[in-house]
């Protein structure tokens, strides 16, 4: 049995493997998650100690929805909200991802939402290139296992960590990408905080949304 899924089966058990302070804050080697069932991989990240951010969560925000959806949302990190709840956008953004999805005639239901980081930043601070490079694997097995038509990938930072680039969002939007490994093309629009700032940009919002439903439609053509 492989580390990974060692780590998975006895966080499944309840049983806690002790990691010593320095241990955890130390980078630890990559895993492989690419043979992690769903509950396995659920395991793995509620028992996660790869980054100091387990040190400060309340709990893990592993994801929610269809997991045999067609549609996949990629958000950057929980906040104080799903820290607590424990499920991605829960909050005043999490309304507002609702009824843009609702806009385009999808349920929340009927989608799936995992965030690039699997713990809550303190501070709702950006994650660091060291933190989301633990839990990409985390998410990269998610969007395996799901197999969706399209990603929506809401907001810039999660963007520049799936895509592994540092383009301003204005060059990433209106256009596809590719994600190795990956059947699904990805489509890049704001994230849902950011227009809860910039109203003024929901206009653009909808123009992303509208281009990814296109993507989604040819998807299955």
């Amino acid at each position: 049995m492989d580390a990974a899924r060692r780590e998975a089966v006895l966080a499944a058990l309840g049983v806690e493997r002790y990691v010593p302070r320095a241990a955890r804050r130390a980078a630890p080697a990559p895993f492989a998650t690419g043979a992690l069932s769903w509950d396995e991989l659920s395991a793995a990240v509620s028992g996660c100690t790869r980054c100091a951010l387990c040190e400060t969560r309340t709990q893990t925000v592993f994801g929610t929805g269809d997991r045999a959806a067609r549609w996949f949302v990629v958000g950057e990190a929980p906040g104080a909200d799903e820290d607590r709840a424990g499920e991605p956008f829960v909050g005043r953004a999490g309304q507002l991802l609702n009824a843009m999805l609702r806009a385009i005639g999808l349920a929340r239901e009927s989608v799936y939402i995992a965030n690039v980081l699997k713990c809550r930043p303190p501070g709702n601070r950006d994650p660091r290139p060291d933190e989301a490079g633990e839990c990409l694997g985390y998410l990269r097995r998610q969007l395996a296992l799901v197999e969706p038509d399209v990603v929506l990938c809401v907001g810039r930072i999660a963007a520049h960590n799936l895509l592994g680039t540092d383009q301003a969002l204005s060059r990433l939007r209106g256009r596809t990408h590719e994600l190795a490994g990956l059947r699904a093309p990805v489509v890049v629009t704001y994230h849902p905080a950011y227009l809860l700032r910039t109203p003024a940009d929901k206009r653009k919002a909808w123009e992303d949304l509208q281009f990814a439903s296109e993507v989604a439609r040819g998807a299955r053509a």
